[in-house]
């Protein structure tokens, strides 16, 4: 099956709102690096993992999931509901806590 988005390929992408950039920009490289992380976390969580690990890893795939979202939207975009990271959200954690 073929898909078509109508939009050519000249070596751009959209954020989500609908601004274009090049492909090879920093942020396209930094939310497809996050989503890649993300997906090899959801492959070390689907093994034998204590249950606390398994939350933990959960945790961690819901902040990638949130910067990637806000990766992929165009800075200023008031169109689309951004999540908002804290500090606390990303900054280490024990896995004994």
């Amino acid at each position: 099956m073929k898909i078509y988005t109508k939009t050519g390929d000249k070596g751009e992408t959209s954020l989500f709102g609908g601004k274009r950039l090049p492909k090879y920009d920093l942020r396209i490289e930094a939310y497809g690096t996050v989503d890649e992380l993300n997906a090899y976390i959801g492959l070390v969580r689907d093994q034998e993992v204590s249950q606390h690990i398994f939350k933990v890893l959960i945790e961690i795939q819901d902040r990638l999931f949130t910067l990637g979202s806000i990766l992929a939207t165009a800075p200023g975009n008031t169109k689309v509901k951004v999540p908002l990271l804290k500090e606390e959200d990303v900054t280490f954690f024990r896995t004994g806590d």
